[in-house]
């Protein structure tokens, strides 16, 4: 049964609780390391905890007239930062609201959310709240304002399916204004925002750093109202639901297997667990031409690619891109030789995994040095079996991988 029949009251009222999303304990902590759930990087020379989108805008506008870095910092999930001390400014958004812009029933509803806001808090939210589109997406850490930046996707969603609008701060002109779905650009972990960080193009050929051109203020969501799932585009979770690829099924279903489904591979994250200090997946699913991806064993994982939309167009999730396809980079390490918890040495503190080969690790105590030279290892072997170059997918400040060889 679907809520949008039965007026805007959820079917189930029963509240969705939130997971973890961030590590940050020690809130007065300049020390990078305390800001990432990773747990590396030294120690920022200024820290700004802004708490209203004004304070936001002045200290960014404050160390961009200075000629100063700027690290704008979110969950700190999808961040490897260099152990040495960074000579800029970190501005961190604290703010967690959110504002219901429009509501019509069976028409949708449009929602506002603050950057800061946890992730994990908006989805649980909206599940909460039989606004279907955003369930899949559970459990992943991190903020609002980090989330179309990266395009973040998962279990067959991806949240450019319900981004309407986003709000930003544009440090080249220096106002606030709005970037339009069909403005971001947006395709497999990629925006035009995240472009912005080392494309001098969209900058009249200046390059802003770790942190783009583009600060995310809020981010505005269109979901339908619905007590079911959008139609379930994976085949792992469609496997767990006991149900086929594309049928719908109670949101709080998806959710729920979905965080299992993490949970098993210690991707949600928790203290008593160091598989979990991580950045997540740390390389992004190599996409190679067809040709090439048809090379590979009849048992390595080959998907499309969705399209990335030109500017002007909103994404379309049936438009793939022609000519490649997508294999799982997951499947490429485990078979170049390396297993679940490999460390380049036995006395290293960093190590792959011991639950998932996707993800690298600080076991207590590692060094940004220690996480680089691991992941060149992996991404150098992986080359030289396959010959295929996997891409790192977080951001890294203040270092980056060697050229390959």
């Amino acid at each position: 049964m679907d809520t949008c029949s039965t007026g805007l009251e959820p079917l189930n009222p029963e509240k969705v609780d939130a997971v973890q999303s961030n590590r940050q304990y020690k809130k007065d902590s300049k020390d990078l390391r305390d800001w990432t759930t990773i747990g590396v990087g030294g120690t920022a020379k200024n820290f700004v905890s802004a708490t209203t989108e004004d304070e936001i805008v002045e200290a960014v506008r404050e160390a961009d007239n200075a000629g100063e870095p700027v690290l704008f910092l979110g969950g700190g999930s999808n961040l490897v930062i260099s152990d040495d001390d960074f000579d800029g400014t970190v501005v961190r958004d604290t703010r967690s609201e959110y504002h219901i812009e429009h509501d019509s029933g069976c028409g949708g509803v449009v929602v506002r959310a603050t950057g800061g806001m946890e992730w994990d808090e908006f989805v649980a939210l909206a599940v909460q709240n039989d606004w279907s589109g955003l369930e899949a997406l559970s459990g992943i850490p991190g903020t609002v304002g980090a989330a179309p930046v990266q395009n973040i996707g998962a279990y067959g969603q991806e949240v450019a399916d319900t981004i309407a609008a986003v709000r930003v701060y544009d440090r080249l002109e220096q106002r606030r204004s709005t970037l339009f779905l069909s403005d971001l650009e947006l395709g497999y972990r990629t925006s035009i925002l995240k472009r912005s960080t080392n494309d001098p193009s969209l900058s009249d050929g200046r390059v802003w750093g770790p942190t783009g051109r583009w600060i995310v203020l809020a981010v505005e969501f269109q979901m339908t109202h619905a007590s079911l799932s959008t139609p379930i585009g994976y085949a792992e979770l469609a496997r767990r639901l006991g149900v086929n690829v594309g049928d719908r099924v109670d949101q709080r279903a998806v959710r729920n297997h979905v965080l299992e489904l993490r949970r098993g591979k210690s991707m949600l994250l928790d203290d008593e667990n160091r598989n979990t200090f991580s950045a997540g997946s740390f390389f992004t699913n190599p996409i190679i031409p067809e040709g090439e991806a048809r090379k590979l064993p009849d048992e390595a994982p080959k998907f499309p690619v969705r399209a990335i939309a030109p500017r002007g167009k909103a994404p379309d999730p049936k438009k793939m891109q022609p000519g490649v396809l997508k294999t799982s980079a997951a499947w490429v390490i485990n078979h170049s030789g390396f297993d679940r918890g490999f460390k380049v040495n036995p006395d290293s503190n960093a190590s792959l995994s011991t639950a998932h080969v996707l993800a690298l690790t600080n076991r207590g105590g590692a060094t940004t040095a220690e996480l680089a030279e691991l992941a060149t290892v992996v991404r150098d072997g992986v080359f030289e079996r396959w010959g295929i170059e996997l891409v790192p997918e977080p951001i890294r400040v203040g270092w980056d991988l060697p050229p390959l060889n």
